[in-house]
């Protein structure tokens, strides 16, 4: 396979340690395209090219890897901006935790947690969908999750108001259906939920700002960094 761009030695070298052994199609070509866009992405992709390439072997079928897709696909828009340094699974590879650790102009790091429902276009399934993502989300740091859903507009899911019907739910004291999704009933939920600082909508396919609005918890035990979440959603609509 052709590899785009200068160094194009190099750019072969590390797609073909990423893929080495399973098919690449279009996702490798995709990836080959970043890398030879973005020397901070080279970077990125050099730094951490053993968890990548054992992310790739874990995607074992087509959802799986359009998951991973949209992670490095993140990585690559955000570092398009130079004042963001990222690690990629700072908690430790394969375990519970956010995939990203950002920090905006050495501030202080946030933790950003990738996700792209399967099938998921009721509020109900993406209430589903933020659920399972809240029990990742360590307790000591700011804490967003981003969602990737197809359509042509990111505000199409409105993060709001998939909160208000969960908030009303724990509210009612509907213990059996917070623990039947892993909380400690409506008390872990609020647990979980008051760990989350932000959500970042994304909608790679829509055009300009429609591809990707923010929601900001203003319940949050530690607030989320107003700025670096500007320069975010930024780098996401910028894509």
């Amino acid at each position: 396979m052709a590899r785009a761009g200068t160094p194009g030695t190099a750019i072969e070298r590390l797609v073909g340690y990423l893929f080495d052994g399973m098919p690449e199609g279009e996702l490798a070509e995709e990836l080959a395209e970043w890398l030879a866009g973005s020397a901070r992405f080279r970077e990125f992709g050099e730094m951490h090219r053993a968890k990548i390439r054992k992310k790739l072997r874990g995607a074992v079928d087509p959802d799986a890897r359009l998951d991973v897709r949209a992670e490095l696909r993140t990585a690559h828009l955000l570092l398009m901006d130079r004042r963001i340094e990222l690690a990629f699974e700072a908690y430790g590879s394969g375990k519970v935790g956010p995939d990203f650790t950002v920090a905006f102009r050495g501030g202080r790091a946030f933790n950003l947690e990738v996700t792209r429902p399967r099938g998921a276009t009721a509020a109900t399934g993406h209430a589903g969908q933020l659920l399972a993502k809240l029990r990742q989300l360590p307790p000591s740091a700011p804490n967003a999750v981003l969602l990737a859903i197809e359509g042509d507009r990111a505000e199409a899911l409105d993060v709001a108001a998939v909160f208000r019907g969960l908030r009303a739910r724990a509210d009612a004291k509907e213990e059996s259906f917070f623990a039947s999704r892993g909380f400690d009933g409506t008390r872990g939920f609020y647990d979980r939920y008051l760990r989350l600082g932000a959500v970042v909508v994304w909608c790679e396919a829509a055009a300009g700002d429609a591809r990707a609005v923010s929601w900001s918890n203003r319940s949050a035990r530690i607030a989320f960094p107003e700025q670096a979440l500007r320069a975010c959603v930024a780098c996401l609509r910028a894509g």
